[in-house]
């Protein structure tokens, strides 16, 4: 039957690569979220201290449950951390907390991907639950002998799943980004010493092969919609 398609054997890959990833951010956090930084200074302090320095003193910091929970939310320019990185002075901490920092700069300075990226959120939501159904519905109707509007339906869903590829593809520079600006901010204050530097590197690039391994998948998946479209 349909839903057994063969094109799921092109995900295998990238499911691989998105484990792997997954591990190298469990296994690079579980590390030095165990090793203190030499000066003591927790994640929030690290955040305060790089938001302060970039003049963004209004950007208020807060606690949240969760693990690896940690996010800027530009709408209300609040900065979350998760109770482990917000109150623990490890390596792991001041990276995470010096990369969500990162993404408050980036909002400060209208950074054109993450305004793009902010701007397409709403859509891509909508877009990612209505994709697959589309085309489940029009392979059924195309099955039923009304080929032009089932492909048209088709390629609806195609077109709706194409904005969630380029979601992805529009984060990897937020993201890269963001990292980049962590580096420099804990290395120009003094956050870190220079021999703490590579641990934080470590943490924020086995963060950022996450976002790789989702756009990977999420490219697959277009292929394979294109592909089923292309037999019915």
């Amino acid at each position: 039957m349909w839903y057994f398609d063969s094109t799921i054997i092109l995900l295998i890959p990238a499911m691989i690569f998105a484990v792997y990833a997954q591990s190298r951010v469990r296994s690079a956090y579980g590390k030095y979220a165990d090793i203190g930084n030499q000066r003591g200074i927790t994640g929030a302090q690290a955040a305060r201290m790089i938001l302060d320095n970039n003049g963004l003193r209004d950007v208020k910091i807060e606690m949240v449950n969760g693990t690896l929970s940690d996010h800027y939310d530009p709408r209300k320019r609040i900065m979350r951390l998760s109770s482990r990185v917000y109150n623990e002075p490890s390596i792991a901490s001041i990276s995470i907390a010096a990369h969500e920092s990162g993404h408050a700069i980036q909002h400060a300075e209208f950074y054109l991907p993450l305004k793009l990226r902010n701007t397409i959120v709403p859509v891509v939501n909508f877009a990612s639950m209505l994709s697959w159904p589309l085309m489940i519905i029009g392979i059924v109707i195309a099955n039923g002998g009304n080929y032009v509007r089932g492909n048209f339906i088709m390629d609806l869903g195609i077109l709706f799943f194409a904005s969630v590829v380029l979601f992805h593809a529009i984060t990897l520079p937020v993201e890269f980004n963001a990292s980049s600006r962590a580096i420099k901010q804990i290395e120009a204050l003094g956050i870190v010493y220079q021999e703490e530097t590579s641990g934080a590197r470590k943490v924020l690039s086995a963060a950022a092969m996450t976002y790789v391994a989702a756009l990977a998948t999420a490219v697959v998946n277009l292929l394979r919609l294109l592909m089923i479209r292309e037999r019915n």
